[in-house]
């Protein structure tokens, strides 16, 4: 007998999700059929709740987070098994089909963008890495600029993947506006691995936990004088920029008095740049999903997990178990939270 699927279903965008059966999908050439068994929410899910943003087509399942294990791997796929314990990142976002949302039961994502989580990590630590991974790689390794919206380019910083080794510094220095949020802090993680200084901007509160990531230097993004305490801390070294996690008028503002000082760079950030960026600035919007990332869920996720070297942060807060938990998560989503990431277990 095949099991039955359940997903919770965006039937119109500004309304709850309904739970209700959903057929069961078959992993196609190259994919996974994966038995979720928690789902994370993100920022992303809750744009596209409310205003239907990226839905090709309705009704809508969404979600880019999975934890698991496989029911099922397509033809082709040489490196997962049925019963294998994986994360993956579902993509939704850019194929529009219900059966790629990670809010089910039962999922289809690329054999490409998953990994093995390793026995010691549990489906709900592991489940915060896969979006916010790929949204870092996206941030920091992309060499030639895309397009993430009509008329904003994708940022193209050009930066080495991560490294399984400790290599020594690069004598760069990245800021990371936000390093406290699920983006935010596995950017400093993928950066740190590739021997790049990583100065952070945080909440006083998420000092320690910005360090833990591998921030070198974290400033309060309340103090008033923290343009010039992080203009001070780049000091003489090779200045590469800004990415953005917070993306608001007051923080553009601030990226932009730092650049003016530093003599400019990139800036990459969650949301559209401001127009009209000075000629020595460089402005993208990331766009999480894109092959870029392939390597590193290929051949360094799973080993690093395994050695420590990459952390399952920020910690999760289970919200509930069952699919009709996602709409409180999304509630709680929308209404902030500060260095955690909201799981569903299912």
């Amino acid at each position: 007998m095949a099991p039955t699927n359940q997903a919770a279903w965006l039937t119109k965008a500004g309304t709850p999700l309904e739970v209700s059966d959903a057929p069961l999908p078959t992993a196609g050439p190259g994919e996974l059929v994966v038995k979720n068994a928690a789902v994370a929410i993100n920022p992303l899910d809750c744009h596209m709740q409310d205003h239907g943003v990226f839905v090709q087509q309705w009704p809508s399942v969404f979600g880019c987070d999975v934890a698991g294990e496989v029911y099922e791997a397509g033809e082709g796929v040489q490196s997962f098994k049925k019963g294998d314990r994986v994360i993956g990142h579902a993509i939704n976002l850019v194929s529009g089909r219900p059966q790629d949302g990670a809010y089910a039961l039962y999922t289809v994502i690329p054999a490409n963008k998953a990994a093995i989580l390793p026995d010691t990590i549990s489906f709900t630590d592991g489940v915060v890495v896969p979006f916010a991974l790929e949204a870092a790689v996206c941030a920091l390794s992309l060499k030639v600029p895309g397009v993430a919206m009509p008329g904003v380019a994708t940022p193209a910083l050009a930066l080495p993947y991560p490294s399984l080794e400790d290599v020594p510094a690069s004598g760069k220095t990245l800021v990371i506006y936000g390093g406290s949020s699920a983006v935010g802090s596995m950017t400093t993680q993928i950066a740190t691995a590739t021997g790049i200084k990583v100065i952070s901007v945080a909440g006083k509160h998420n000092f320690d936990f910005s360090k833990r990531c591998g921030a070198t230097q974290v400033f309060d993004h309340k103090d008033p004088l923290v343009v010039e305490k992080v203009i001070e801390a780049v000091g003489t070294s090779e200045f590469i920029g800004i990415f953005d996690v917070v993306a608001t008028p007051e923080t553009y503002a601030h990226d932009l008095a730092i650049f003016a000082k530093l003599g400019g760079g990139h800036l990459a950030s969650v949301h559209p740049p401001p127009p009209d960026l000075p000629a020595n600035v460089t402005g993208g919007m990331i766009f999480a999903v894109n092959d870029i990332a392939t390597p590193v869920w290929e051949e360094y996720v799973t080993p690093a997990l395994k050695a420590g070297k990459l952390q399952c942060l920020p910690p999760p807060t289970v919200v509930g178990k069952g699919l009709e938990h996602i709409n409180e998560a999304l509630k709680k989503c929308k209404a902030g939270v500060s260095a955690t990431k909201l799981v569903v277990e299912l």
